[in-house]
């Protein structure tokens, strides 16, 4: 029997082929189902149980009915143009939400209408919007094969932070997310607990108040194509003890996407019990809106372990940022979160490739701590536009700060313009080039107790007041090569501290600088090992 596009809609009768792209699905709820595959899924539409989309009455009822119904056999729940005043709704296994264009799921403004926060036998150690997933517009909780997709709006309805979820998920797999828009959300926007296999691709985040994707204990998840404006953190993977257990975070991607935030774009943490592995971030674009949140983002990436994690294999490559206050800020300390005796983890492995900052207002920086060190790091052709105005500061002046809450601004004023780094072995810099806006005095690099170093091809603006470029205390096995001073610099490298050892200058263009290096007189004799230069006089 041939069925009428009347029929399809009134009697919530179509297909939903596996795999069709969201705009395809559109397609076929207005073409009706392919030719053979009629009833191979059941298709429901939420008006006929009862939904009115007025954005007066309460769907909540209606739409859980149907969700009810496409879960018996799997099927989508579709949602034509209008708007669905809603309380919490529970997605189910084999389920599909589609939101036509012009469907928008509005979230009731009265907390009743949500589910109340879960009651848990032990303590997550972290705080309410970390911790629970029931109070939430659309959760889902050990469910699998499930999807939210469609061109339509979730908008959670409220104008401060504090309150429900607009979609939250705990313990499931086999998620998609895609092409959805969500607006006004007083909480995390998208919020996964213990979540694996998930897909999050073409969504759209407006005025966040909180993070826009939030991804705890998670694994084997793909973001793509996003756009995501956010108060608090953009791109969150965590590894908090919310489901009552340290997990890792692990096997993630992060590309093509667009973000805004009054925080930080790509953060891990500040969570971080469990582990954090094999994780790429590439192709994003982050600028600051002042005038929409009063300040630009804290940072553009962000790796931090500060509660025995061990982060390990992070490659972060092609990023845009602009009005990042720091472009990057990796730190390794030991607030102990949830510890019963406080203890450092570990953070290694790291990549930063082909990064362009502009209007940088406080010194990206590379910490760990006294006898615990970051390992394995590597910057390469990183270009960084710092705002300037800094003044020159003793070297010694910066606090460890060992369990302080870990962010860009947390040592206060550093003593570099460009790139601060201490406790750090295994450290290979290569094309960095700092740039000034307006005139500082700072160097442009310090390092200090750093082991193995490699610093290649470097180009740095000279600061005013006749301070080095390059400031190098107590750092060991040293090679600087292919380094130029650049026109108006008085000292190229200052060479300081006791337990400087093995270092070596080669291949360097020194020309222009009316001292390539000077040492310390605590410098030991013995630990320039090779300067072949060329350098002014020459």
């Amino acid at each position: 029997m041939k069925i009428t596009r009347k029929d399809f809609i009134a009697k919530s009768v179509s297909l939903v082929v596996p795999g069709l792209a969201a705009a395809s699905v559109t397609g076929a709820f207005a073409a009706g189902p392919p030719r053979g595959t009629e009833h191979a899924f059941p298709f429901f539409n939420v008006i006929p149980f009862g939904a009115k989309a007025d954005g007066i009455t309460k769907d909540t009822r209606a739409i859980q009915s149907a969700i009810d119904a496409a879960a018996e056999k799997g099927g989508t729940v579709y949602f034509p143009g209008g708007k669905y005043l809603s309380g919490t709704v529970r997605l189910k296994s084999f389920v599909t939400l589609f939101f036509d264009a012009g469907a928008v799921l509005l979230g009731s403004p009265d907390n009743s209408d949500y589910d109340p926060y879960e009651r848990l036998s032990y303590d997550s150690c972290s705080d309410p919007e970390t911790t629970y997933f029931n109070s939430a517009l659309i959760r889902a909780e050990d469910a699998h094969n499930f999807a939210i997709m469609g061109r339509g709006i979730i908008d959670g309805n409220r104008r401060k932070r504090h309150g429900p979820k607009p979609i939250a998920l705990k313990r499931c797999q086999q998620v998609s997310i895609r092409n959805i828009t969500l607006q006004n959300a007083p909480n995390y926007n998208i919020s996964m607990l213990g979540c694996d296999y998930v897909d999050i691709d073409g969504v759209t985040i407006f005025n966040g108040y909180a993070d826009g994707i939030d991804l705890d204990c998670c694994r084997y998840v793909r973001i793509s194509n996003c756009y995501i404006e956010s108060w608090d953190d953009a791109i969150v993977p965590k590894a908090s003890p919310s489901l009552g257990e340290v997990r890792p975070t692990e096997h993630l991607t992060v590309t093509n996407c667009v973000l805004t935030t009054a925080s930080n774009a790509l953060k891990f943490g500040t969570e971080s019990s469990g582990d954090f592995k094999n994780i790429a971030f590439s192709n994003c674009t982050v600028f600051s809106s002042p005038g929409k949140w009063g300040r630009g983002p804290g940072s553009g990436v962000s790796l931090e372990s500060v509660d025995g994690s061990n982060i390990d294999g992070v490659v972060v490559s092609n990023i845009v940022m602009v009005g990042v206050r720091a472009p990057i800020f990796i730190r390794l300390s030991d607030r102990g979160r949830c510890q019963p005796t406080p203890t450092p983890g570990t953070l290694q492995n790291i990549s930063i490739a082909n990064i362009v900052a502009t209007g940088c207002t406080v010194t990206s920086s590379i910490t760990g701590i006294p006898g615990h060190y970051i390992r394995n790091v590597t910057l390469q052709n990183i270009r960084i536009s710092a705002a300037g105005g800094g003044e020159a500061m003793n070297l010694q002046q910066v606090p460890e700060v060992i369990s302080k809450y870990p962010e860009e601004n947390m040592f206060g004023p550093l003593p570099a313009y460009g790139l601060y780094c201490r406790h750090v072995r295994g450290l290979r810099i290569e094309g960095l080039n700092l740039q000034l806006e307006k005139p500082d005095s700072r160097p442009a690099l310090i390092t200090d107790d750093v082991e193995e170093l490699d610093l290649l091809s470097l180009r740095a603006e000279p600061g005013s007041g006749g301070q080095p470029i390059v400031a190098l205390h107590d750092t060991k096995t040293t090679l600087v090569q292919g380094a130029r001073a650049l026109t108006g610099t008085k000292t190229f490298l200052l060479v300081s501290g006791a337990n400087t050892q093995k270092m070596h200058l080669m291949g360097n263009d020194f020309s222009e600088a009316q001292t390539a290096f000077k040492t310390g007189d605590d410098v030991p004799k013995e630990a320039l090992a090779t300067t072949a230069n060329l350098i002014s006089g020459v």
